[in-house]
């Protein structure tokens, strides 16, 4: 796993998200999640690919209930992409690394 990555919870989701001068793209998954495993790889090298551009977050929503349930988070993977302190895109289920791609690339 990517050192890039930052791992937020209810606690620090504000402050690490939403006050962010880059754009963020939060993953809320769990440790029991296949499709969330799957796409790890492909947010480990944006990660590295968007380093001092953009920012990826993770949320464990088994951890983190209260910011899951703020963001109406009903299946996982769900990925949120912030800017600004606002909500700029969405994504639910798996998919590649080209569309998390383009969902970052919109907010830059």
């Amino acid at each position: 796993m990517s050192e890039k990555i930052m791992h937020v919870g209810d606690a620090d989701f504000d402050s690490a998200v939403l006050q962010s001068s880059e754009p963020v793209l939060v993953d809320f998954w769990a440790e029991w999640c296949g499709p969330c495993k799957m796409i790890a790889p492909a947010l480990d090298e944006l990660a590295e690919t968007y380093a001092g551009k953009a920012r990826i977050a993770k949320v464990n929503v088994d951890h983190n209930r209260a910011t899951a349930m703020k963001y109406h988070v009903r299946s996982i993977p769900m990925l949120l992409l912030f800017k600004d302190g606002q909500i700029q895109d969405t994504q639910i289920g798996a998919v590649g690394k080209a569309q998390l791609s383009q969902m970052i690339d919109k907010a830059l």
